[in-house]
Protein backbone atom coordinates (compact mmCIF):
# COMPACT_ATOMS: atom_id res chain seq x y z
CA UNK A 1 0.00 0.00 0.00
CA UNK A 2 2.78 2.32 0.94
CA UNK A 3 4.47 1.76 -2.29
CA UNK A 4 1.58 1.77 -4.20
CA UNK A 5 0.68 5.77 -2.57
CA UNK A 6 4.71 6.78 -3.28
CA UNK A 7 3.89 5.53 -6.68
CA UNK A 8 0.35 8.16 -6.90
CA UNK A 9 2.37 11.01 -5.13
CA UNK A 10 5.60 10.67 -7.39
CA UNK A 11 2.86 10.33 -10.61
CA UNK A 12 1.21 13.71 -9.33
CA UNK A 13 4.38 15.66 -8.76
CA UNK A 14 5.44 14.62 -12.21
CA UNK A 15 2.29 15.60 -13.50
CA UNK A 16 2.34 19.25 -11.59
CA UNK A 17 5.71 19.89 -12.67
CA UNK A 18 5.03 19.18 -16.74
CA UNK A 19 1.73 21.08 -16.17
CA UNK A 20 3.49 24.12 -14.64
CA UNK A 21 6.46 24.03 -17.39
CA UNK A 22 3.37 23.84 -20.18
CA UNK A 23 1.79 26.76 -18.59
CA UNK A 24 5.38 28.26 -18.33
CA UNK A 25 5.77 27.86 -22.03
CA UNK A 26 2.43 29.71 -23.06
CA UNK A 27 2.88 32.58 -20.72
CA UNK A 28 6.28 32.94 -21.95
CA UNK A 29 4.55 32.37 -26.17
CA UNK A 30 1.37 34.87 -24.82
CA UNK A 31 4.05 37.90 -23.22
CA UNK A 32 6.03 37.02 -26.92
CA UNK A 33 2.68 38.15 -28.63
CA UNK A 34 1.85 40.82 -26.30
CA UNK A 35 5.13 42.38 -27.23
CA UNK A 36 5.12 41.68 -31.04
CA UNK A 37 1.45 43.51 -30.81
CA UNK A 38 3.14 46.35 -28.79
CA UNK A 39 6.23 46.99 -30.72
CA UNK A 40 3.79 47.02 -33.96
CA UNK A 41 2.16 49.98 -32.15
CA UNK A 42 4.44 52.14 -31.30
CA UNK A 43 5.93 51.71 -34.81
CA UNK A 44 2.62 53.10 -35.85
CA UNK A 45 4.09 56.46 -37.86
CA UNK A 46 1.40 59.99 -36.75
CA UNK A 47 1.31 63.26 -38.33
CA UNK A 48 0.19 65.83 -36.29
CA UNK A 49 -1.62 63.47 -34.09
CA UNK A 50 -2.73 61.47 -37.04
CA UNK A 51 -2.11 57.72 -38.46
CA UNK A 52 -0.41 58.51 -41.65
CA UNK A 53 -0.97 55.26 -42.87
CA UNK A 54 -4.96 56.13 -42.33
CA UNK A 55 -5.06 59.93 -43.48
CA UNK A 56 -4.15 61.91 -46.00
CA UNK A 57 -2.37 65.30 -46.26
CA UNK A 58 -1.89 68.53 -48.56
CA UNK A 59 -0.18 70.80 -47.88
CA UNK A 60 -1.01 74.88 -49.19
CA UNK A 61 0.39 78.76 -49.10
CA UNK A 62 -2.43 81.24 -48.68
CA UNK A 63 -1.42 83.95 -51.96
CA UNK A 64 -0.59 87.68 -50.64
CA UNK A 65 -4.34 88.63 -51.75
CA UNK A 66 -6.02 85.09 -50.49
CA UNK A 67 -8.10 83.86 -47.15
CA UNK A 68 -8.99 80.46 -46.14
CA UNK A 69 -12.29 80.94 -46.58
CA UNK A 70 -12.06 80.93 -50.26
CA UNK A 71 -10.18 77.51 -50.33
CA UNK A 72 -12.37 76.05 -47.76
CA UNK A 73 -15.13 76.82 -49.90
CA UNK A 74 -13.50 75.01 -52.95
CA UNK A 75 -13.16 71.98 -51.19
CA UNK A 76 -16.35 71.76 -50.24
CA UNK A 77 -16.74 72.79 -46.76
CA UNK A 78 -20.62 74.87 -45.99
CA UNK A 79 -20.34 78.58 -45.58
CA UNK A 80 -21.80 78.10 -41.92
CA UNK A 81 -19.15 76.20 -40.95
CA UNK A 82 -16.80 78.28 -42.22
CA UNK A 83 -18.42 81.48 -40.07
CA UNK A 84 -18.66 79.32 -36.84
CA UNK A 85 -14.89 78.06 -37.28
CA UNK A 86 -13.86 81.86 -38.00
CA UNK A 87 -16.01 82.95 -34.92
CA UNK A 88 -14.76 79.90 -32.45
CA UNK A 89 -10.95 80.20 -33.71
CA UNK A 90 -10.85 83.78 -32.14
CA UNK A 91 -10.20 82.15 -28.71
CA UNK A 92 -7.11 79.79 -29.45
CA UNK A 93 -5.55 81.24 -32.79
CA UNK A 94 -7.98 82.63 -35.72
CA UNK A 95 -7.80 81.64 -39.00
CA UNK A 96 -7.38 85.51 -40.06
CA UNK A 97 -4.33 85.28 -39.02
CA UNK A 98 -2.70 82.95 -41.44
CA UNK A 99 0.31 84.39 -43.05
CA UNK A 100 0.47 84.42 -46.49
CA UNK A 101 3.44 81.90 -47.67
CA UNK A 102 3.44 79.98 -44.48
CA UNK A 103 1.86 76.46 -45.05
CA UNK A 104 -1.00 74.96 -43.61
CA UNK A 105 -2.11 71.45 -44.15
CA UNK A 106 -5.80 69.95 -44.77
CA UNK A 107 -6.42 66.70 -43.91
CA UNK A 108 -8.51 64.50 -45.26
CA UNK A 109 -9.96 60.45 -44.62
CA UNK A 110 -9.38 59.87 -47.92
CA UNK A 111 -7.96 61.58 -51.04
CA UNK A 112 -11.15 62.58 -52.71
CA UNK A 113 -12.83 64.00 -49.76
CA UNK A 114 -13.36 67.44 -48.13
CA UNK A 115 -10.51 68.07 -45.32
CA UNK A 116 -12.12 67.23 -42.23
CA UNK A 117 -9.44 69.20 -40.10
CA UNK A 118 -7.05 71.93 -40.70
CA UNK A 119 -3.38 72.37 -39.22
CA UNK A 120 -1.31 75.50 -38.78
CA UNK A 121 2.14 75.65 -36.94
CA UNK A 122 2.02 79.35 -35.59
CA UNK A 123 5.84 78.74 -33.64
CA UNK A 124 7.58 75.45 -33.97
CA UNK A 125 6.48 74.48 -30.64
CA UNK A 126 2.95 74.53 -30.86
CA UNK A 127 0.34 73.68 -33.67
CA UNK A 128 -3.65 74.67 -34.16
CA UNK A 129 -5.90 71.52 -35.44
CA UNK A 130 -9.19 73.25 -36.98
CA UNK A 131 -12.35 70.46 -36.96
CA UNK A 132 -14.13 71.43 -40.12
CA UNK A 133 -16.54 68.52 -41.14
CA UNK A 134 -18.64 66.69 -38.82
CA UNK A 135 -17.88 69.22 -35.81
CA UNK A 136 -16.70 72.51 -35.47
CA UNK A 137 -13.63 72.90 -32.64
CA UNK A 138 -10.24 74.23 -32.32
CA UNK A 139 -7.60 72.61 -30.17
CA UNK A 140 -4.06 74.00 -29.70
CA UNK A 141 -1.65 71.58 -29.01
CA UNK A 142 2.09 71.76 -27.34
CA UNK A 143 4.75 70.28 -28.85
CA UNK A 144 6.84 68.11 -27.21
CA UNK A 145 10.50 69.62 -26.22
CA UNK A 146 13.63 68.84 -24.71
CA UNK A 147 15.52 71.53 -22.90
CA UNK A 148 19.34 71.23 -23.62
CA UNK A 149 22.05 73.26 -21.91
CA UNK A 150 24.93 74.59 -24.17
CA UNK A 151 27.71 77.21 -24.15
CA UNK A 152 29.16 79.34 -26.42
CA UNK A 153 32.19 81.61 -26.69
CA UNK A 154 33.71 83.88 -28.64
CA UNK A 155 36.17 86.80 -29.34
CA UNK A 156 35.57 90.20 -29.92
CA UNK A 157 36.72 91.99 -33.42
CA UNK A 158 34.31 95.08 -33.90
CA UNK A 159 31.21 94.35 -31.58
CA UNK A 160 29.13 91.83 -28.99
CA UNK A 161 26.77 92.23 -31.97
CA UNK A 162 28.89 90.82 -34.50
CA UNK A 163 30.75 88.10 -32.71
CA UNK A 164 27.52 86.51 -31.50
CA UNK A 165 25.93 86.99 -34.64
CA UNK A 166 28.82 84.75 -36.12
CA UNK A 167 28.43 82.06 -33.92
CA UNK A 168 25.39 81.41 -34.43
CA UNK A 169 23.63 82.83 -32.00
CA UNK A 170 19.92 83.97 -32.24
CA UNK A 171 18.60 87.95 -31.56
CA UNK A 172 16.96 87.23 -28.27
CA UNK A 173 20.31 85.70 -26.68
CA UNK A 174 21.94 89.16 -27.89
CA UNK A 175 19.49 90.99 -25.88
CA UNK A 176 19.65 88.52 -23.07
CA UNK A 177 23.75 88.61 -23.05
CA UNK A 178 23.56 92.33 -23.09
CA UNK A 179 20.77 92.85 -20.08
CA UNK A 180 22.87 89.99 -18.34
CA UNK A 181 26.35 91.98 -18.29
CA UNK A 182 24.39 95.26 -18.13
CA UNK A 183 26.03 96.93 -14.79
CA UNK A 184 30.00 95.48 -15.61
CA UNK A 185 30.19 96.17 -19.05
CA UNK A 186 30.20 99.36 -21.33
CA UNK A 187 28.55 97.65 -24.70
CA UNK A 188 29.23 101.15 -26.58
CA UNK A 189 32.73 101.16 -25.97
CA UNK A 190 34.03 97.38 -26.38
CA UNK A 191 37.71 96.57 -27.36
CA UNK A 192 38.96 94.32 -29.50
CA UNK A 193 40.31 91.15 -28.32
CA UNK A 194 37.30 91.21 -25.10
CA UNK A 195 35.70 87.89 -24.49
CA UNK A 196 32.76 86.24 -23.66
CA UNK A 197 31.53 82.73 -22.32
CA UNK A 198 27.99 81.89 -21.65
CA UNK A 199 25.70 78.96 -20.69
CA UNK A 200 22.05 79.24 -22.54
CA UNK A 201 19.10 76.78 -22.44
CA UNK A 202 17.59 75.81 -26.17
CA UNK A 203 14.48 74.13 -27.21
CA UNK A 204 14.67 70.91 -29.40
CA UNK A 205 11.76 68.99 -31.20
CA UNK A 206 12.34 65.81 -32.97
CA UNK A 207 16.60 66.43 -32.82
CA UNK A 208 15.99 70.19 -34.34
CA UNK A 209 16.59 73.26 -32.34
CA UNK A 210 13.25 75.30 -32.30
CA UNK A 211 13.45 77.87 -29.70
CA UNK A 212 15.58 79.79 -27.07
CA UNK A 213 15.27 80.10 -23.77
CA UNK A 214 17.11 81.73 -21.13
CA UNK A 215 20.57 82.93 -20.46
CA UNK A 216 21.96 81.07 -17.41
CA UNK A 217 24.99 82.34 -16.74
CA UNK A 218 27.82 84.88 -18.59
CA UNK A 219 30.82 85.83 -18.05
CA UNK A 220 32.69 89.35 -19.95
CA UNK A 221 36.48 89.28 -19.72
CA UNK A 222 37.73 92.62 -20.63
CA UNK A 223 41.04 94.75 -19.76
CA UNK A 224 39.65 95.52 -16.21
CA UNK A 225 39.01 91.97 -15.28
CA UNK A 226 36.27 89.24 -15.59
CA UNK A 227 32.51 90.29 -14.92
CA UNK A 228 30.23 87.82 -14.60
CA UNK A 229 26.45 87.28 -14.34
CA UNK A 230 24.04 84.45 -13.94
CA UNK A 231 20.46 84.04 -13.47
CA UNK A 232 17.68 83.73 -10.60
CA UNK A 233 14.68 83.20 -10.26
CA UNK A 234 12.58 81.90 -7.33
CA UNK A 235 8.45 82.29 -6.66
CA UNK A 236 8.86 86.18 -6.09
CA UNK A 237 11.79 87.17 -7.55
CA UNK A 238 13.69 86.61 -11.67
CA UNK A 239 16.16 88.20 -13.62
CA UNK A 240 19.97 88.52 -13.78
CA UNK A 241 22.68 89.27 -10.71
CA UNK A 242 26.03 89.71 -10.26
CA UNK A 243 27.81 87.66 -7.58
CA UNK A 244 27.01 90.14 -5.31
CA UNK A 245 23.57 89.71 -5.43
CA UNK A 246 22.70 92.86 -7.03
CA UNK A 247 20.33 92.68 -10.35
CA UNK A 248 22.60 93.55 -13.72
CA UNK A 249 20.16 96.17 -15.04
CA UNK A 250 20.85 100.24 -13.69
CA UNK A 251 17.56 101.92 -12.37
CA UNK A 252 18.51 103.54 -16.43
CA UNK A 253 19.04 101.70 -19.36
CA UNK A 254 21.89 103.29 -21.03
CA UNK A 255 20.18 103.52 -24.58
CA UNK A 256 16.30 103.61 -25.87
CA UNK A 257 16.61 100.99 -27.88
CA UNK A 258 18.92 97.62 -29.33
CA UNK A 259 21.84 97.20 -31.71
CA UNK A 260 21.98 100.67 -33.03
CA UNK A 261 24.74 102.82 -33.23
CA UNK A 262 25.72 106.67 -31.97
CA UNK A 263 24.61 109.13 -35.24
CA UNK A 264 25.17 112.61 -32.89
CA UNK A 265 26.13 113.07 -29.21
CA UNK A 266 25.32 115.31 -26.61
CA UNK A 267 27.15 118.50 -28.26
CA UNK A 268 26.68 122.04 -27.31
CA UNK A 269 28.31 123.44 -30.07
CA UNK A 270 26.61 121.00 -33.11
CA UNK A 271 26.46 122.20 -36.27
CA UNK A 272 22.91 121.82 -37.09
CA UNK A 273 22.57 119.81 -40.45
CA UNK A 274 19.40 121.32 -41.75
CA UNK A 275 19.28 124.68 -40.07
CA UNK A 276 23.17 125.63 -41.33
CA UNK A 277 24.08 127.18 -38.47
CA UNK A 278 25.64 126.22 -34.78
CA UNK A 279 22.77 124.80 -32.52
CA UNK A 280 23.68 122.90 -29.41
CA UNK A 281 22.24 119.29 -29.40
CA UNK A 282 21.27 118.48 -26.23
CA UNK A 283 20.25 114.79 -27.29
CA UNK A 284 22.33 111.68 -28.29
CA UNK A 285 21.08 110.41 -31.49
CA UNK A 286 20.72 106.83 -32.15
CA UNK A 287 20.21 105.95 -35.37
CA UNK A 288 18.58 102.57 -36.53
CA UNK A 289 15.92 101.28 -39.41
CA UNK A 290 12.62 102.67 -39.48
CA UNK A 291 9.74 101.03 -37.57
CA UNK A 292 12.84 100.10 -34.64
CA UNK A 293 11.24 99.51 -30.86
CA UNK A 294 11.66 102.37 -28.51
CA UNK A 295 12.07 101.54 -25.10
CA UNK A 296 11.30 103.68 -22.26
CA UNK A 297 14.60 103.25 -19.99
CA UNK A 298 13.21 103.41 -17.00
CA UNK A 299 9.59 103.28 -14.64
CA UNK A 300 7.74 105.99 -15.16
CA UNK A 301 4.57 107.83 -16.10
CA UNK A 302 4.23 109.12 -19.85
CA UNK A 303 3.81 113.35 -19.34
CA UNK A 304 3.16 113.81 -23.26
CA UNK A 305 2.69 111.63 -26.44
CA UNK A 306 2.76 114.44 -29.25
CA UNK A 307 3.82 115.96 -32.01
CA UNK A 308 5.30 119.00 -33.04
CA UNK A 309 6.68 120.41 -36.55
CA UNK A 310 10.65 120.22 -34.47
CA UNK A 311 10.41 116.98 -32.83
CA UNK A 312 7.61 114.96 -34.73
CA UNK A 313 6.16 112.32 -32.66
CA UNK A 314 7.75 112.60 -29.33
CA UNK A 315 7.22 111.01 -26.07
CA UNK A 316 8.23 112.12 -22.59
CA UNK A 317 8.06 110.34 -19.28
CA UNK A 318 8.93 111.49 -16.16
CA UNK A 319 10.70 108.76 -14.06
CA UNK A 320 10.43 110.67 -10.34
CA UNK A 321 10.87 114.03 -9.10
CA UNK A 322 14.62 113.99 -10.30
CA UNK A 323 14.81 112.53 -14.09
CA UNK A 324 12.80 113.00 -17.43
CA UNK A 325 13.38 111.84 -20.27
CA UNK A 326 11.91 112.46 -24.27
CA UNK A 327 12.23 110.75 -27.34
CA UNK A 328 11.57 112.20 -30.93
CA UNK A 329 11.11 111.89 -34.22
CA UNK A 330 8.92 108.78 -33.91
CA UNK A 331 6.73 106.79 -36.35
CA UNK A 332 4.40 106.20 -34.63
CA UNK A 333 3.31 105.59 -30.18
CA UNK A 334 3.27 102.15 -28.97
CA UNK A 335 -0.51 101.08 -28.42
CA UNK A 336 -1.86 102.60 -24.99
CA UNK A 337 0.84 105.36 -24.86
CA UNK A 338 -0.64 108.47 -24.26
CA UNK A 339 -0.62 111.13 -21.61
CA UNK A 340 -1.14 109.61 -17.78
CA UNK A 341 0.16 106.05 -19.25
CA UNK A 342 2.28 104.27 -16.45
CA UNK A 343 5.57 102.20 -18.36
CA UNK A 344 7.90 100.21 -16.92
CA UNK A 345 11.71 100.22 -17.73
CA UNK A 346 12.30 98.37 -21.17
CA UNK A 347 8.60 98.66 -22.44
CA UNK A 348 7.96 99.45 -25.86
CA UNK A 349 6.73 103.37 -26.30
CA UNK A 350 6.56 103.87 -30.11
CA UNK A 351 9.03 103.58 -32.94
CA UNK A 352 11.85 104.70 -35.07
CA UNK A 353 10.82 107.24 -37.50
CA UNK A 354 11.82 110.69 -39.27
CA UNK A 355 9.15 112.94 -38.33
CA UNK A 356 9.97 116.25 -37.52
CA UNK A 357 13.30 118.16 -38.42
CA UNK A 358 15.02 114.63 -39.16
CA UNK A 359 17.61 114.00 -42.22
CA UNK A 360 16.86 110.58 -41.15
CA UNK A 361 15.52 107.59 -39.39
CA UNK A 362 16.69 107.90 -35.86
CA UNK A 363 15.73 108.68 -32.18
CA UNK A 364 17.04 111.64 -30.22
CA UNK A 365 17.15 110.54 -26.81
CA UNK A 366 16.97 113.52 -24.23
CA UNK A 367 17.49 113.47 -20.88
CA UNK A 368 16.43 115.99 -17.98
CA UNK A 369 18.08 115.76 -14.58
CA UNK A 370 16.72 118.51 -12.14
CA UNK A 371 15.18 120.53 -14.77
CA UNK A 372 18.22 120.62 -16.91
CA UNK A 373 18.96 118.73 -20.02
CA UNK A 374 22.28 116.70 -19.17
CA UNK A 375 24.55 113.77 -21.42
CA UNK A 376 23.26 110.77 -20.04
CA UNK A 377 26.31 109.40 -20.99
CA UNK A 378 28.32 110.63 -17.95
CA UNK A 379 25.44 109.65 -15.32
CA UNK A 380 26.42 107.27 -12.66
CA UNK A 381 23.24 105.10 -12.39
CA UNK A 382 22.69 103.87 -9.08
CA UNK A 383 21.75 99.95 -9.20
CA UNK A 384 18.48 98.32 -8.51
CA UNK A 385 17.77 97.14 -5.25
CA UNK A 386 19.52 94.20 -4.15
CA UNK A 387 18.38 90.71 -3.00
CA UNK A 388 17.26 90.97 0.15
CA UNK A 389 18.89 88.85 3.07
CA UNK A 390 16.35 86.04 3.13
CA UNK A 391 16.72 85.26 -0.24
CA UNK A 392 20.86 85.51 0.02
CA UNK A 393 21.32 81.45 0.74
CA UNK A 394 19.17 80.42 -2.10
CA UNK A 395 20.76 82.66 -4.19
CA UNK A 396 24.54 81.45 -3.46
CA UNK A 397 23.50 78.05 -3.88
CA UNK A 398 21.88 78.29 -7.53
CA UNK A 399 24.69 81.16 -8.57
CA UNK A 400 27.81 78.70 -7.05
CA UNK A 401 25.91 75.63 -8.73
CA UNK A 402 25.93 77.84 -12.30
CA UNK A 403 29.49 79.03 -11.74
CA UNK A 404 30.69 75.25 -11.25
CA UNK A 405 29.38 74.89 -14.65
CA UNK A 406 30.81 77.74 -16.28
CA UNK A 407 34.00 77.36 -15.40
CA UNK A 408 33.84 74.16 -17.11
CA UNK A 409 33.81 76.43 -20.13
CA UNK A 410 36.66 77.70 -21.80
CA UNK A 411 37.75 81.45 -22.79
CA UNK A 412 39.35 80.94 -26.83
CA UNK A 413 42.63 82.29 -25.59
CA UNK A 414 42.94 79.55 -23.31
CA UNK A 415 44.25 77.56 -26.45
CA UNK A 416 41.44 74.81 -26.08
CA UNK A 417 38.90 76.52 -28.43
CA UNK A 418 39.54 77.69 -31.78
CA UNK A 419 36.77 79.99 -32.73
CA UNK A 420 32.70 80.59 -30.87
CA UNK A 421 30.94 77.42 -30.93
CA UNK A 422 28.50 75.58 -28.89
CA UNK A 423 28.74 72.75 -26.67
CA UNK A 424 26.61 70.51 -24.54
CA UNK A 425 27.31 70.91 -21.02
CA UNK A 426 27.26 67.76 -19.27
CA UNK A 427 25.57 67.66 -15.59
Amino acid sequence: MKKQESRILNFCICTSLIIGAFLLLENCRLDDQVKQVTEKVEKVEELFGFDKSKFHFDTYKLGFNQNLGDILLYEGIAWDSILKLDNISEETFSIRNFRAKKPFTLVREDSCDSPMCIIYEPNKLSYVKYYIKDKVEVDMIEKEFEIVEESATGIIETSLWNAMMDAGLDIDIIDKMEDAMASGVDFWHVEKGDEFKLLFERKYVDGEPVANGEILAASYKDARGEHYAVYYENERYDGFYDLQGNPTKRTFLRAPLKHSRISSRYNLRRFHPIKKRTIPHLGTDYAAPQGTPIFSVADGVVTAASFTRNNGYYVKIRHDNVYQTQYLHMKKFAPGIKKGTRVTQGQVIGQVGKTGLATGPHVCFRFWKNGRQVNHLRENFPPKDPLPENQMDDFIQQRDFLLRKLAKVPFPSQGTVDSIQSIVIAE
